[in-house]
């Protein structure tokens, strides 16, 4: 009997899709290649808050057959001024979601923070503000991570890191650029490994 491959699904916004950099560039491309397993079906879209992920990923009609899932959704909630009261209930809707398809298994599921895009150029008048709101609404998503002990991926640093060194930044001097996401995934790889 042949082995199916590994089927990994990752769920989120811009930073998942990737904005502004190359397939071969985003952050669930390069995990799955350095995982050595198939690319993963990615639902995400730049500018999606957590209702527009829920909608997208009923319309999908996804079947709850996933190896490995990923979640990383928010940053859109916080910058369209959405309550953080709302976020909570929509977010853990959505880890139920992920947690359904990867089988009813938690283990398979991984949770990344929300970056700071205060820390570029686009953010960085408004750079206290960002922050201030980004860590409430990352307080928000690991404490229901944490209650479904479903590894949660701090990456929110590393953003941190994009003023210093502007090759974290892609070119629209707001989303991360492919390096930039490499440091997330060996981030990730860590943190995986540590959980299993």
């Amino acid at each position: 009997m042949q082995k199916k491959p590994i089927q990994y699904l990752a769920l989120g916004d811009s930073y998942t899709i990737g904005e502004s950099v190359p397939e071969n560039d985003r952050w669930p491309n390069q995990l799955a290649e350095k995982l050595s397993i198939p690319r993963p079906r990615i639902i995400a879209t730049t500018g999606w808050r957590t209702d527009d992920l829920k909608g997208a990923m009923e319309k999908a009609n996804l079947s709850n057959e996933y190896d490995l899932v990923s979640l990383l959704i928010g940053v859109n909630n916080q910058y369209q001024g959405k309550p953080a009261a709302q976020y909570e209930i929509e977010f853990e809707g959505l880890l139920n979601d992920a947690i359904r398809l990867a089988k009813g298994n938690v283990k398979n599921v991984f949770v990344v923070s929300i970056p700071d895009y205060g820390f570029t150029p686009f953010g960085k008048s408004k750079q206290e503000v960002i922050t201030q709101q980004i860590n409430e609404f990352n307080r928000i998503n690991k404490r229901i991570t944490d209650k479904y002990k479903i590894t949660y991926i701090p990456i929110t640093e590393i953003s941190r890191k994009g003023l210093d060194d502007p090759t974290l930044v892609a070119t629209d001097g707001l989303h991360p650029s492919g390096k930039m996401y490499t440091l997330w995934v060996e981030r990730i790889l860590v943190d995986l490994k540590l959980a299993h």
